[in-house]
């Protein structure tokens, strides 16, 4: 068995797709309708990828406090100043629990928490 995906049900889908693409480098893979409320995208490189859903009957981003998405960086540091650049909201400063692991903490437009990594 392997992971495949990890789904978000999102407010508004093209500032998902915007954030995810653009901020966290992720492509896109593919996009579809999948019902007359519903479209889902799925984004990433690789074996897995997350899929974010916009259901019109259903409100997106109620995605709690205890999960978070983490995606690895070459540099910790330039990928931090450059996000300040963007309309970004930080949760966190750069942290380092131990002298093997670095990151911060920023938020997607549903609310969700991501986590940029040096590892």
């Amino acid at each position: 068995m392997k992971f495949c995906w990890s789904t978000l049900y999102v407010k508004d889908l093209d500032k998902s797709i915007q954030f995810y693409e653009e901020i966290i480098g992720l492509p896109l893979v593919r996009r579809f309708n999948a019902g007359e409320q519903t479209e889902i995208a799925f984004l990433g490189s690789g074996e897995t990828q997350i899929e974010l859903i916009h259901d019109t009957t259903r409100p997106g981003g109620n995605t709690g406090t205890d999960i978070s998405w983490g995606f690895a960086v070459d540099s910790l540091e330039q990928t931090f100043e450059s996000m300040k650049d963007k309309d970004i909201k930080f949760l966190s400063d750069i942290i380092q629990p131990n002298p093997h692991s670095r990151f911060f903490f920023i938020e997607d437009p549903n609310g969700f928490k991501v986590q940029i990594a040096e590892i």
